[in-house]
């Protein structure tokens, strides 16, 4: 298993994303000459007072992570690994939001926690879905990295690479 040992949180996501793009390397189709293939990693951390806060392991794991979460601030980092492989190139970043989660109710946290939302989310929460749930959750930074994919940095990334957004016509 991999543990974070001696790195910051910011170079063990970072870490992460890189090997998860890694990984989808070796699932490419075979391509010919004229087909570009990029591949993108990503990896999402929680860190509360210098601790690391990944994804609940059960559901008396995702009560104890929200409830150490409320009424507190905490980080959000997200790693973003984007390869290469034709070219060799290999671009990463950590983009990082901060957030305060304030006074949560009981029962509330039990309905959620009911859902099964919780699993597979650094820190057992989506913020949106805890947003339109009306959870008292405020934040800086670019909320997509705290949903675990830093889309403005990305864009401008895939940008600086040429790559941009397919244009679509019709209703939306």
């Amino acid at each position: 298993a991999l543990a974070p040992g001696e790195v910051s949180p910011e170079q063990w996501v970072a870490s992460l994303a890189f090997l998860k793009a890694a990984a989808g390397i070796d699932v490419l189709p075979a391509s010919s000459p004229d087909e570009h293939w990029l591949i993108l990693g990503a990896d999402t951390l929680v860190v509360q007072d210098g601790q690391l806060i990944g994804q609940p392991r059960d559901a008396d794991h995702a009560r104890q992570t929200i409830l150490t979460l409320a009424e507190n601030s905490h980080q959000v980092h997200t790693g973003v690994a984007v390869l290469d492989p034709r070219k060799g190139h290999r671009h990463i970043f950590v983009d990082t939001a901060e957030v305060t989660v304030g006074r949560i109710p009981d029962t509330e946290i039990d309905a959620y926690l009911d859902t099964g939302l919780w699993k597979g989310k650094a820190g057992a929460y989506n913020l949106y879905e805890r947003l339109d749930a009306g959870w008292p959750i405020t934040f800086t930074g670019d909320p997509t990295t705290i949903v675990g994919l830093p889309m403005q940095r990305l864009t401008a990334l895939l940008a600086r690479l040429g790559i941009t957004p397919a244009q679509t016509t019709g209703a939306r």
